[in-house]
């Protein structure tokens, strides 16, 4: 059970189709890490108190969550590591950015949010695809 929530995936026999997803985990896992959650890190006063505004509590916890969904899930989802697990935390902080932090302002502000969530919430369902590190880890554990 917990070999298939970590390291779990869909098994898609087409190599393209595994390529496409390997570009998609790729690319959008950077550019979450590098483009959006290495300028958190370490979280902003304006970042706790933002976090705070939401209503979470211990916004200083939640606020490194943020940073670490962001960027952590970020490298995660481009390694194919822990699939599953970092882009459930991606994909819980894109949901506050889309719904919380977004949510009065108009859907141009709030699209990159959402595409963020959608590929998140897509990579949860599916798994890594046959080219990241979790199918290398089913096959080692499948060998033994």
């Amino acid at each position: 059970m917990y070999r298939e929530l970590l390291f779990g995936g869909a098994e898609i026999e087409s190599d393209k189709a595994n390529l496409g997803l390997a570009i998609l985990r790729v690319i959008a896992g950077l550019s979450m890490a590098f483009g959006h959650g290495i300028g958190k890190i370490p979280p902003s006063a304006g970042l706790v108190a933002g976090t705070a505004k939401l209503g979470f509590p211990l916004p200083e916890f939640f606020a490194w969550a943020a940073a670490f969904g962001e960027f952590g899930g970020g490298l995660m989802l481009a390694l194919g590591l822990l699939t599953r697990p970092g882009t459930a935390l991606m994909g819980f902080t894109m949901l506050v950015a889309a719904f919380g932090v977004h949510a009065a302002d108009p859907f141009g502000v709030k699209e990159m949010a959402l595409l963020y969530l959608a590929i998140a919430v897509m990579f949860l369902l599916v798994g890594s695809g046959k080219y990241g590190v979790d199918a290398c880890i089913r096959s080692r554990l499948d060998r033994s």
